[in-house]
């Protein structure tokens, strides 16, 4: 469990969909169930491209009936209206990119002594406020414009909170999440974000696919943890056995153990728990705490009771 609470103000792109057609435009773009969404709800969710890869990874909010938000990674905002207007035909859907907002993202609620800081952020004024379940590091997402820190509360170091991120195995779009990936391959993405039970939308053959065969997928995330305190860059080989297996996407220092943690893609063939080498330092491969709840529900019900029993293996929201 965490032994304090994490804070970061971070950048984050937020679209604005709007129109009488737009929970139906979004219903066959997107993989979450957006007609199920109650006014003040979240959910993540996936835009693919028609074969299946992904477009973009992304929290959909609804405000009112016909108003929905979409935050995404920073720098993503315009490469998802793009993509929305790609598939818009005769369709009462308008698409903004809002400025100025930002995201205040606290993890470790419940898990610290810190009343004063998380009654501050429970007061706090926020357009979206989203509870986020990472493993081990409970926490909420709060989303507004020109949003800052509230009041007792103080940001943490970028690489402390980073290193939180990459324990977790919660993916960035650019590192985890680029243009080749297929949403199976990061550990309990397609439970949080796809919904079994709504109609069709763009991309679904292959997800569906995928899952029919059991998630054999060609280089799942992984977690590492390093022994070497200096975190290697992006693209950095791993190898098992002096073969090279796969590559750092995401890595940075844990100064409450002395090593680094890194998320990498690594080919299948490496069966987890795996001793590996990582810059000529030793590195232990295991998998990330999402994939392993994604593991233990794979005794999972009946597909028409999956709506439920299959969300937010990856983290709430």
């Amino acid at each position: 469990m965490t032994s304090g609470c994490l804070t970061a103000l971070l950048g984050r792109d937020v679209v604005r969909v709007t129109g009488s057609d737009a929970a139906g435009f979004l219903q066959g773009q997107i993989s979450q169930d957006v007609e199920s969404l109650a006014d003040g709800a979240s959910a993540w969710s996936l835009l693919l491209t028609p074969q299946g890869r992904i477009d973009a990874w992304f929290r959909i909010t609804r405000s009112l009936a016909d108003v929905f938000l979409i935050d995404v990674d920073a720098g993503y905002g315009a490469a998802v209206v793009a993509r929305l207007e790609r598939f818009r035909l005769r369709t009462d859907a308008a698409f903004e990119v809002l400025s100025g907002w930002r995201m205040l993202a606290v993890r470790g609620i419940g898990d610290t002594a810190d009343d004063a800081a998380e009654a501050a952020v429970a007061e706090a004024a926020a357009e979206v406020r989203a509870e986020v379940d990472w493993p081990e590091w409970r926490g909420v997402d709060l989303l507004g414009p020109g949003l800052a820190a509230p009041a007792g509360t103080l940001p943490s170091a970028p690489q402390r909170f980073e290193a939180a991120r990459i324990r977790a195995g919660w993916p960035r779009l650019g590192r985890e999440i680029t243009e080749r990936t297929i949403p199976a391959e990061v550990g309990g993405l397609v439970e949080a974000s796809v919904s079994f039970t709504k109609g069709c939308y763009t991309g679904q053959e292959l997800i569906a696919r995928i899952d029919s065969r059991g998630g054999n997928v060609p280089r799942p995330l992984r977690l590492l943890e390093i022994q070497d305190d200096t975190a290697p860059p992006a693209a950095t080989t791993v190898e098992v056995g002096g073969e090279a297996v796969g590559e750092i996407t995401s890595s940075a220092p844990d100064p409450d153990l002395g090593v680094t943690v890194a998320l990498a893609a690594v080919h299948r063939r490496v069966v987890v728990p795996a001793e590996a080498e990582v810059a000529g330092a030793p590195a232990a491969v295991m998998p990330t705490p999402a994939a392993r709840r994604a593991h233990a529900t794979a005794a999972r019900p009946a597909r028409g009771d999956q709506a439920n029993a299959r969300r937010k293996p990856l983290g709430g929201g």
